[in-house]
């Protein structure tokens, strides 16, 4: 009997049953408050009970009003999710169909026998977006009728034939919205409240309008060289059924809960709504993979605003983060959190130093390496100094904290670790993001 309770208190199973999770979730948080700012909400849920939930920084830092969890915050293209759930809802009612044209409604959108609202869903329609189009964002502060927002995108040219390709295009949960409208007879905010958040029990998510008296409500910011700002204003009918619900940390996870519970369509919608279609993509929502575990989430983005919401489910977690600061890697912080549960060793945030070092070693660092089998990141030299080329294009100057690891310049919190052998070069290679360290191999 003793030697069994040795063994017991040896089990791995044991002692990570023992780990004080809340309190190593706050730590990696109040590094993220106190060396990258952070500002907003985040919470932790495992098999339904919160473990970890807290609001850092200000809603409004003119009138000195923290954030609170009951603080509401734009949630971006989280949006998404729940038009999905209005267009699926109002399939099974028989109003609509997944394979209708979006001619049907759109009688003179140019090439609209050829997009159906299954494109639309998927962001397969190849019909340009909005938010990339120099016109929109010089009208993006007035209240536009939703056929002038349609024209500002209605004639630009395909990004490839429709169906055959994935582009994110906020343009097409645009028409979806404008499609729940034209069905249902009602306007998008009632009919998504009515039929879809007051469904999921939600108190305090509703799509946002500026000129509604809406407590609890955070400012946006953003912080540069000078400081905090304020940021740039932007009229709600820009985002529509593409980003404009606003919400709180714990509705957020209510609304996951229901909608992984099936309180809001038939299960076998539902699957249609998280089957990965191009690109992992399904309907208003992604299906990946984060250290190996099956993660099915989506960001949003919005002037002053950061958001994640995702769900493990094979883990049965939940991770949500809400940030009223617009450039806060809101995603990689709550990921991070979710490698902390899953015991993953995380690095929190921490100043860091730049030192000089002899430039030749710079050299035996260039090359290509890969993260995984899609995402090649180059390191190169220029003018003397080691510079990092992500794989998405975006360039950052890499500043030595030592011989062996660098920090971006652009963003800090991203590092690369080189590994020497006995004759100096380099064995191994890390990146290191959001506090996570992983091995890329050179090409």
């Amino acid at each position: 009997m003793r030697k069994l309770i040795v063994l017991l208190f040896l089990s791995p199973v044991f002692l990570a049953a023992q780990k004080n999770y809340t309190a190593l979730l706050d730590n990696y948080m109040q590094a993220q408050a106190n060396v990258n700012d952070f500002m907003g909400t985040v919470l932790v849920a495992k098999k339904g009970k919160i473990i970890y939930e807290k609001a850092f920084g200000m809603a409004d830092r003119e009138l000195n009003v923290p954030n609170t969890l009951q603080t509401k915050f734009q949630v971006g293209s989280v949006t998404k999710q729940f038009t999905a759930a209005c267009i699926l809802q109002l399939a099974a009612e028989g109003k609509l169909n997944l394979a209708d044209k979006l001619s049907k409604y759109f009688p003179d959108f140019p090439k609209g026998d050829s997009v159906t609202i299954h494109m639309l869903l998927t962001h397969t329609s190849g019909i340009k977006n909005y938010t990339e189009l120099p016109a929109f964002w010089k009208q993006m502060s007035l209240p536009l009728e939703k056929d002038s927002m349609v024209a500002i995108f209605k004639n630009q040219p395909y990004n490839f034939p429709p169906g055959t390709k994935w582009s994110y295009s906020n343009s097409g949960y645009f028409l979806l919205g404008y499609i729940i409208e034209k069905v249902s007879g009602k306007s998008y905010s009632d009919y998504v409240l009515k039929n879809v958040i007051e469904k999921a029990g939600l108190k305090n998510t509703s799509v946002n309008r500026w000129d509604s008296i809406l407590t609890n409500r955070a400012k946006g910011y953003g912080k540069g060289p000078g400081g905090w700002k304020n940021a740039m204003y932007i009229s709600m009918e820009g985002p529509y059924s593409a980003g404009a619900i606003i919400s709180t940390i714990e509705d957020l996870q209510q609304w996951n809960n229901a909608l992984f519970s099936n309180k809001i369509m038939s299960p076998a919608l539902f699957n249609k709504m998280i089957t990965p279609y191009l690109d992992n993509y399904g309907y208003g929502i992604g299906i990946d993979s984060f250290q190996h575990h099956l993660l099915i989430g989506h960001s949003g983005g919005i002037p002053g605003f950061a958001s994640y919401l995702g769900r493990f489910p094979t883990d049965d977690l939940v991770v949500a983060g809400l940030a009223n600061n617009g450039d806060s890697p809101t995603q990689n912080i709550v990921t991070a959190l979710a490698a902390i549960v899953f015991d993953i060793p995380v690095i929190p945030p921490y100043h860091h130093k730049e030192v000089n070092i002899d430039s030749l070693v710079f050299k035996k660092y260039t090359g290509k390496y890969s993260r995984d089998v899609t995402h090649v990141d180059t390191v190169m030299t220029k003018d003397g100094k080691l510079y990092w080329h992500a794989w998405w294009g975006g360039e950052s100057l890499m500043k030595p904290e030592s011989n062996t690891k660098f920090f971006l310049e652009n963003a800090p919190d991203i590092q690369v670790e080189f590994e020497t052998g006995n004759n100096g070069l380099p064995v191994k290679y890390y990146l290191v993001e959001a506090g996570i360290k992983s091995e890329m191999k050179k090409l």
